[in-house]
């Protein structure tokens, strides 16, 4: 049966989700530019000043790939690119399983170290795990969005160098950009955003950086990914300074918009506007509710509040949505009513944050 929306007005509201999350409106306007070609010079100008901004903000010597997709699309494209046959993916909640269940379904054998939903992966596992076994790469993510855990990605690096033929690959979807991460200093060969999260852009753009070995290795492969392939994309770049394929354009214009932003800011800066959010959040959670994730690793950009005083989370929700013109997020999954999530990323800062407690101290009698 197909789902029929009613026609309605719908009021603008503040999005406090895990992501897609707030979005400066001149950013918003910049999509808004007249068309040109994809094949242009000024396509050029626009692609190689987005991907040059972006190492810069990063500060990162590696390759930059930017596609018009989710980041789900180097799920596939990491795992086709580095994986001939067996990949270890510790698993602690609903994106690291998905991510094992991507690369099942590509026919690679993967083995888990699964941890209880709130806990964080330990790097002493994963290297009792590859002194057991010989793995073409090692998949982690860096912010669990459905428990608002933060794993030790730099100690896993740590233990990954010891590996130098197992390629160490992260999602950062929830995180990158919001949370500082020395991408040469941890040994990672491919990390991967989305734009809709702590970039604070529109949803449409998957952002993927490639080392040099990472790039060799898929040269040297007898397969990869044809739209994510980093020969392909890299290769297309050092020749005409475009994607491949036809690009988001307005998305590109709002990325170029946006990121000239985050330098400006700084991502030492921003990661410590977005460790001031995290901070206040955990105390507020702490003063009326509590934290699901694990002491010690616990999200800059994503809290997850346990529900301890049984409120009704979705009634809360709605509530907050009707009365203030903002929005935040229930639990994922199995966490549902178990949980709220609060996204303190992108663009908002103390004051915005404080504004959304309010709301649900008000709206939950607090």
């Amino acid at each position: 049966m197909v789902r029929v929306t009613k026609n309605q007005e719908y009021t603008d509201k503040t999005l406090y989700l895990p992501g897609p999350t707030e979005v400066r409106e001149e950013v918003i306007e910049a999509m808004a530019e007249p068309m040109f070609g994809h094949r242009s010079e000024r396509m050029t100008d626009l692609y190689t000043t987005i991907v040059e901004d972006t190492k810069e903000f990063l500060d990162t010597d590696q390759d930059v790939m930017v596609l018009t997709a989710s980041g789900t699309e180097f799920w596939e494209a990491t795992t086709l690119n580095l994986v001939d046959d067996r990949m270890l993916v510790p698993t602690s909640g609903a994106f690291s399983e998905r991510q094992a269940n991507v690369a099942e379904r590509l026919g690679k054998a993967v083995d888990r170290i699964e941890y209880e939903w709130g806990k964080a992966v330990k790097p002493e596992d994963v290297r009792e795990t590859l002194e057991a076994g010989d793995y073409d790469a090692v998949g982690a993510v860096m912010n669990e969005t459905s428990t608002g855990v933060r794993n030790p990605i730099e100690e896993i690096g740590e233990v990954l160098k010891e590996y130098p033929d197992t390629y160490f690959i992260v999602d950062a979807i929830s995180c990158l950009g919001g949370d500082y991460i020395d991408i040469e200093g941890s040994g990672i060969d491919a990390i991967f955003t989305s734009t809709q999260k702590a970039f604070a852009m529109p949803p449409g753009l998957a952002v993927c950086t490639v080392s040099d070995a990472a790039y060799e290795r898929e040269v040297a492969s007898d397969s990869a990914s044809w739209y994510g392939g980093f020969q392909r994309a890299l290769d297309y770049y050092d020749r005409k300074g475009q994607t491949h394929s036809t690009p988001a354009v307005p998305l590109m214009l709002a990325y170029r918009r946006q990121m000239k932003h985050m330098l400006e800011e700084g991502h030492e800066e921003r990661d410590r506007r977005h460790r001031e959010m995290a901070a206040y959040t955990r105390d507020w959670a702490r003063e009326h509710f509590g934290l699901f994730a694990e002491e010690g690793y616990r999200s800059q950009t994503v809290t997850c509040v346990e529900n301890t005083r049984d409120i009704d989370v979705e009634a809360t929700i709605e509530a907050v949505s009707e009365e203030y013109d903002m929005v935040f997020s229930s639990g994922y999954g199995p966490l549902t009513e178990e949980a709220f999530r609060i996204g303190h990323m992108g663009e908002h800062d103390l004051e915005s944050i404080r504004a959304l407690t309010d709301a649900i101290e008000d709206v939950a009698g607090l």
